[in-house]
C-alpha cells in the first residue's frame, strides 16, 4: 500500500503560495503538501526554545515553523539551503527534530543554483507515476507565478505609501493572491497578473514629484520574510515614502542579474571579491541606491550573520562618499518592536530635514 506523504516547509514572505502549488503537483494524490501555520509569537517561542541560543534569527523562526507543522501531521519537511549557514541549517534542525522525539523525512533544496532533476528524484520517489513532463508544465507555472507575485509585490511596495484611500492596494493583492493560487497554467497565470497590475494603477494615489525614496538591502530571508523584521517595509510606507528592495525570490532564483560578476561590476570596485551569502549584493545595491539619487538606505540582517556584519564597513565607505545615509538594524528573537519603530522615526525626521536642506 503506497504511504500517503504530507508535506510541509517553512514560511518566507509569500513564497508558500507557488511552492505549495508544485510540490502538490509533483506529489500528485499521494498525499497533501501545506506551509507551515502562519508565523506567531508562539512559533518564535518554540524556535527559540529548541534553537542554540547565538543562532541567527532564520533558523529559529525555520525551527518554529517545523515544530507546528510536525504538530499538525507533517511526516515529510523541506527546507531551504543557501550559501552561508543557512546551507547546514537542516542538518542541525533534522538533529533537534528527532532528539525531540518526531519521526519524519527531511530533504534540503538549494535556494540558488537548485539541483531540479534532484528535486525530480526525490518526488518520483513518492509519486511513481509522476512523469518528467509533467515536472517540467509545474515548474514553468511556478516560475511565472513567482514572477507575477513579484511583480504585484513590487508595485505596491513603491506606491502603498501615496494611497488617496488606505489599503487599496492591499485589498487588490489580496484578490489576485487567491487567484493566482487557482491558476492552472502559465498563460492563466499571465492574464491574472495583468488584471490585477491594471486594477492596481487605477487606484488613486497622491505621489509628489520629489517623493523621498528609501532602499532596502540585506539578508535575504530577514527582507522577505516581513514577520521577522516587524513588517519594517510597511512602517516605512506610513510616512510617505517609496521603498525599494531588490532582493525577491525572483531575483534569487532566476535572475540573470544574480551572478558574482555582475553583482561585483555593480559595486564599482567597493569590492574585488565576493564577501559571501547576500553581503557583496547589500554593497552592489547600496552603490546602485546611492547613484540613483535615493535618500536613504536601510541595512537589514539576522544578529550574527557574517556576510553581512562584513558588509557592513564597506558599505559605510559607501555612505560617506555619496553622502547617503544608512541605518542598520540587527534582528533576533528579543529584538523590541518599539525600539525598531523608533529608529525608524528618528531616521525618517533625519532624511527629512537633510531633504529640506536644514542642518543635522
Amino acid at each position: 500500500m503506497q504511504k500517503k506523504y504530507k508535506i510541509s516547509f517553512p514560511h518566507i514572505g509569500k513564497c508558500h503560495i507557488p511552492v505549495k502549488k508544485i510540490m502538490q503537483t509533483l506529489l500528485g494524490d499521494n498525499g497533501e503538501v501545506f506551509a507551515a501555520p502562519p508565523i506567531t509569537k508562539r512559533t518564535i517561542e518554540l524556535g527559540a526554545k529548541n534553537s542554540p541560543e547565538f543562532v541567527c534569527v532564520p533558523f529559529k523562526y525555520t525551527m518554529g515553523n517545523f515544530i507546528e507543522s510536525l504538530e499538525q501531521g507533517a511526516n515529510v519537511l523541506f527546507q531551504i539551503g543557501g550559501d552561508c549557514r543557512l546551507g547546514f541549517y537542516s542538518e542541525v534542525q533534522d538533529e533537534i527534530l528527532k532528539d525531540l522525539g518526531y519521526d519524519f523525512d527531511f530533504h534540503t533544496l538549494k535556494i540558488t543554483g537548485g539541483n531540479a532533476k534532484g528535486v525530480y528524484e526525490i518526488f518520483k520517489k513518492m509519486n511513481p507515476k509522476l512523469t518528467m513532463a509533467k515536472a517540467v508544465k509545474a515548474l514553468a507555472l511556478c516560475v511565472r507565478t513567482i514572477y507575477a507575485m513579484d511583480g504585484i509585490e513590487k508595485y505596491i511596495r513603491q506606491n502603498i505609501g501615496f494611497e488617496v484611500q488606505e489599503g487599496s492596494l492591499e485589498a487588490i493583492e489580496k484578490r489576485f493572491l487567491v487567484e493566482i493560487e487557482k491558476a492552472k497554467s502559465m498563460l492563466s497565470a499571465g492574464r491574472i497578473y495583468k488584471k490585477y497590475l491594471r486594477q492596481l494603477k487605477k487606484v488613486p494615489l497622491n505621489k509628489p514629484a520629489d517623493r523621498m525614496k528609501i532602499g532596502v538591502v540585506g539578508e535575504l530571508y530577514v527582507l522577505m520574510e516581513p514577520f521577522s523584521n516587524y513588517f519594517i517595509e510597511k512602517e516605512l510606507a506610513k510616512f510617505g515614502v517609496e521603498v525599494t528592495r531588490f532582493i525577491t525570490a525572483s531575483y534569487l532564483i532566476f535572475s540573470p542579474q544574480h551572478n558574482v560578476k555582475k553583482i561585483l561590476e555593480q559595486s564599482e570596485g567597493y569590492c574585488s571579491y565576493e564577501i559571501g551569502a547576500d553581503g557583496t549584493d547589500s554593497v552592489a545595491k547600496s552603490v546602485v541606491f546611492a547613484k540613483e539619487g535615493y535618500d536613504g538606505i536601510l541595512h537589514l540582517k539576522p544578529f550574527g550573520c557574517t556576510p553581512e556584519i562584513n558588509s557592513i564597513p564597506i558599505c559605510n565607505r559607501v555612505s560617506e562618499d555619496y553622502g547617503i545615509p544608512i541605518l542598520y538594524f540587527s534582528f533576533d528573537s528579543q529584538t523590541s518592536e518599539t525600539g525598531v519603530k523608533t529608529r525608524l522615526e528618528a531616521f525618517y525626521d533625519m532624511l527629512l530635514m537633510k531633504k529640506r536642506g536644514k542642518a543635522i
